[in-house]
């Protein structure tokens, strides 16, 4: 009887061996990010962390905050232009998982005490993602915002897509992009009949503030409307420019990015004539848009931004349209609250600048 009970615990334990590799595989899901590397992720996902470069906003477009156990000190301390972090304050209330900020990679041990099922991150190469992942044994997986050179980036809603896959948001996720893209259709919808007006932002944050000369030859909120960036003959993305080449191409209107608006303003004050000799100043058509360049591009602030500045162009095209009603009701999709308001506090919000005064009307 002894030896019975023996050989049948020995074939228990044996299957035991056998099955739990097996077991252990099958609570495993494969998705590839977006460096194209594959990563082995749990079935259930409970705890994660977002690290890099506007890698937290698309947990919160996912509505995914109640799975998140800490946060980069960056997006403790500076709540500033970045409207997923003032919509939810209680993420700064989280452990740290490091400095967080540009070029700055997780604290390993930080990771490591608080265990996530998964990490997910921006803005870093295929080896330094392996080399967190290996020395944390924490799967890591590689999100990207793509070049976003208008709002509709393939790179980002495959972003969005497997974030949403991974944490069991994908009806969320498919929700998401489907906001996005109806919002872009009806920009482009909008304005397809129109004459093109010639126009120019200035004040493009770049690594920092900058002033008039900063702008964006492929400016998001342009290559949805129906007009002519007088900077798109210099290629392509962020571009510096001299400022003699205003006062050449004349845009019929400047918008000002009120994330370097005090650079310009400043700037007016040194020189006024250099100003007053530009049409747009002339007849009034200077105007302030929000800054979405903040750890890296706040979508919800690029779309209010484009129809802010349809309303301004095309007002016939824009009648339906309050942009700061359009800008909180994005903003309560995309983060949760509306929080326009907060932003104009901080920068001055959607309207006409009196560059002499410093005022936003």
């Amino acid at each position: 009887m002894k030896k019975s009970l023996i050989a049948l615990l020995i074939i228990f334990i044996t299957l035991g061996c056998i099955n739990s590799p097996s077991t252990t595989q099958e609570s495993k899901v494969k998705v590839v990010d977006a460096l194209g590397r594959e990563v082995f992720v749990p079935s259930e996902v409970n705890k994660i962390v977002a690290a890099g470069p506007g890698c937290l906003r698309l947990i919160v477009y996912l509505n995914a905050t109640e799975m998140v156990i800490g946060i980069e000190d960056f997006e403790k301390k500076h709540s500033y232009g970045r409207p997923y972090i003032i919509a939810h304050p209680e993420l700064k209330d989280l452990p740290s998982i490091g400095p967080g900020g540009p070029g700055k990679l997780p604290n390993l041990e930080e990771l490591v005490k608080l265990k996530p099922d998964v990490i997910f991150i921006t803005y870093v190469d295929a080896k330094t993602a392996d080399d967190i992942q290996t020395k944390t044994g924490i799967p890591v997986v590689v999100l990207s915002y793509g070049d976003l050179k208008n709002f509709t980036d393939e790179k980002l809603f495959y972003s969005l897509e497997l974030a949403g896959k991974i944490v069991g948001k994908e009806e969320r996720a498919r929700k998401v992009i489907e906001f996005i893209k109806r919002l872009e259709e009806d920009l482009r919808e909008r304005t397809k009949d129109v004459t093109p007006k010639r126009v120019y932002v200035g004040g493009i944050g770049y690594r920092g503030a900058h002033g008039i000369e900063s702008t964006d030859a492929t400016y998001p909120a342009f290559n949805v409307l129906n007009v002519i960036n007088v900077a798109s003959s210099l290629g392509e993305g962020h571009k510096f420019i001299d400022k003699e080449k205003l006062l050449e191409w004349q845009p019929e209107y400047i918008f000002i990015d009120e994330g370097g608006l005090s650079l310009v303003l400043e700037d007016y004050n040194k020189n006024p004539e250099f100003y007053e000799s530009l049409e747009a100043v002339k007849s009034g058509n200077v105007y302030g848009v929000l800054p979405f360049n903040f750890y890296s591009t706040n979508i919800g602030t690029a779309i209010a931004d484009a129809y802010f500045i349809g309303k301004v162009l095309y007002p016939e095209k824009f009648e339906d349209v309050d942009p700061v009603k359009k800008a909180n009701e994005i903003y309560e999709f995309l983060v949760g609250k509306p929080v326009y308001e907060e932003l104009a506090k901080q920068f001055g919000g959607f309207g006409k600048l009196n560059l002499e005064n410093g005022t936003v009307q």
